[in-house]
């Protein structure tokens, strides 16, 4: 909080003045009506002094409360002072630094680092559905909080483009394939071509075999498997990347499993002359069952690569290319164990780095009565979950024109993918990341609750107010006049946002920016909605303090949804 430095220093001052010593000072009290914060510095000085530790806090409290920045400090219990801040320094401080408009007062990291962010990952030869939307967009915020901060980040898109599917598709091509149909379909085809395969294996269950092999042809380098699959890959990707420009989203680098192809021999013939090889009845294995880990499976029993190792090499890659700080796999709860087992295996190889990667894991993406495979073809696809968003918030834009009475906006396709693809974004960016997200269109794009076009609507609101109230609100006012409670935790809140951004950053967790953006909306929105308080009036001197308010609230919002990757559009 950027408060808390100067009531540090308050409070450890109040301490050495009244009884000659320095301790930690200020907490956070657990329950707010305590106060806003409070000190128990003074308990364990009470042994060292001899003295009562509640004598000693009435020392305290009486020299804290000769603070500017201090409306009240009483003692309670056997000596806790708890701390409530004079309202009008609290507007005035929180405000003053509000008019940092490019940082909203945040310092760049002291020191900068080089991170890592591996986040989207789809698999080639398949259409990016909604189970995609989760790494795609917390990968992207986790990078936006990161850059804010100054720390040099790569953002890298890990592509699924190697494995036992693509000898499916091979199998499945040889039978059915048709190169025409693939040109004029595109991605489209190719999950045709996916179910089909897995239908007809049902029947013979035979073809997983023949797709293994085929794999182990591909990765031998057969010209043909090579050309299809380079084929395959690049039908992919230009539909990937139409996705990517709905959400905003771009990468720093891309490339596939297969760009390590030629680094896994190394890889394992390092774990080899360690010994740390186990040939097992159908696989390659490191054995970590010493650790709780289980056997790492490296290559199968034809010689064919595995996840892990393609995942080792590219580790290994990303250290010599980057040498970087932090390596963060934004990647689903399920893989835990594959990131244990790769985190393990490089620490027995003698990584000193491998404490650097870090897997960032998060729960499942499930629509209302509705389940997704891939395998049966029924899956809710991201570009369409997209285009629906940005369809039906253009609905509610032509609704609205026509109850006001109004043309509807010239911009409108504009405001409407905005609001749709903000609303798709936050709905998972508000969530915890390890916890399941439901998707239900009905709160998604509600302009009321926790929801993104909600925070849109309320910085918009804001902003025709700054149209109606016709200039720049001046940088002081009377203070005096934002001293009310609501006032007060508004601005506090907006103090906040800061603290939020560096702990989501710490935590890779972008929902804790989510939690506090709806916090200051809401304290906004309850302000706004009350009969006494109105921004513009014919009081000159209250609307400048109200709008001076108001501002900072709009200017925190759209910094905040800015971080999240989340366009703001300025009216609704």
């Amino acid at each position: 909080m950027r408060l808390e430095p100067s009531l540090e220093a308050l409070g450890t001052q109040a301490i050495r003045d009244a009884l000659g010593l320095d301790a930690p000072a200020l907490v956070r009290p657990a329950n707010p009506s305590h106060g806003d914060y409070q000190i128990n510095g003074v308990l364990p000085l009470a042994k060292e002094l001899k003295k009562p530790p509640r004598e000693l806090a009435l020392a305290v409290a009486d020299k804290v409360r000769q603070a500017e920045a201090i409306e009240s400090a009483e003692v309670a219990g056997p000596g806790f002072i708890n701390i409530k801040l004079a309202p009008a320094w609290v507007a005035a401080r929180v405000l003053e630094q509000a008019a940092d408009v490019a940082r909203d007062g945040v310092p760049p990291a002291a020191t900068p680092l080089r991170i890592v962010v591996d986040f989207s990952g789809p698999n080639i030869a398949k259409q990016m559905h909604v189970g995609h939307l989760r790494s795609t967009i917390i990968g992207d915020a986790i990078c936006r909080l990161l850059r804010f901060l100054g720390h040099e980040v790569i953002g890298d898109n890990h592509l699924g483009d190697w494995g036992t599917q693509f000898g499916a598709l091979l199998t499945i091509w040889e039978q059915v394939g048709d190169e025409a149909r693939l040109q004029r379909e595109g991605i489209h085809y190719l999950l045709e071509l996916y179910v089909e395969f897995n239908r007809r294996k049902e029947a013979d269950p035979s073809l997983q075999e023949t797709a293994r092999a085929k794999f182990k042809v591909l990765e031998d380098g057969e010209p043909q498997a090579r050309r299809l699959w380079q084929l395959f890959r690049y039908v992919s990707l230009r539909e990937f990347e139409r996705v990517y420009a709905l959400l905003g989203i771009r990468f720093d680098d891309v490339r596939g499993e297969s760009a390590f192809e030629s680094l896994m021999p190394a890889v394992l013939d390092e774990l080899q002359a360690r010994g740390l090889l186990v040939e097992s009845e159908d696989a390659t294995v490191v054995d970590l069952s010493a650790r709780g880990l289980g056997a790492a499976l490296l290559r199968k029993r034809d010689g064919s690569t595995l996840y892990l190792t393609r995942d080792l090499a590219a580790a290994d890659y990303r250290w010599r290319t980057y040498g970087f700080a932090r390596a963060l796999y934004v990647v689903g709860a399920a893989q835990s164990l594959h990131f244990a087992q790769m985190k393990a295996v490089l620490e027995l190889l003698g990584r000193e780095w491998a404490g650097r990667v870090e897997h960032v894991p998060f729960g499942l993406m499930r629509f209302k009565d509705r389940k997704m495979a891939s395998r049966t073809g029924d899956v809710v696809l991201l570009e369409e979950v997209l285009e629906r968003a940005v369809a039906l918030a253009r609905q509610t834009i032509e609704r609205g024109a026509a109850e006001r009475g109004r043309p509807v906006p010239a911009d409108a396709d504009e405001l409407a993918h905005r609001i749709g693809v903000g609303a798709v974004v936050f709905n998972d960016l508000k969530n915890r990341r390890v916890r399941d997200v439901v998707f239900d269109w009905d709160e998604v794009l509600s302009f009321e609750g926790e929801t993104g076009p909600y925070l849109q609507y309320t910085a918009a609101r804001i902003a025709s107010l700054a149209d109606k109230y016709g200039r720049e609100p001046p940088a002081e006012v009377e203070w005096a006049r934002l001293a009310g409670e609501g006032e007060t935790a508004l601005a506090l809140a907006i103090d906040a946002l800061p603290d939020s951004l560096v702990a989501a950053v710490a935590e890779a967790e972008p929902s804790l920016v989510a939690d506090r953006l709806l916090d200051i909306a809401a304290r906004f929105s309850t302000l706004y909605a009350r009969r006494d308080w109105t921004v513009v009036s014919d009081d000159r001197a209250l609307t400048d303090a109200r709008m001076l308010l108001a501002s900072a609230t709009r200017q925190a919002l759209v910094n905040g949804l800015t971080w999240l990757g989340i366009p703001v559009p300025d009216r609704m």
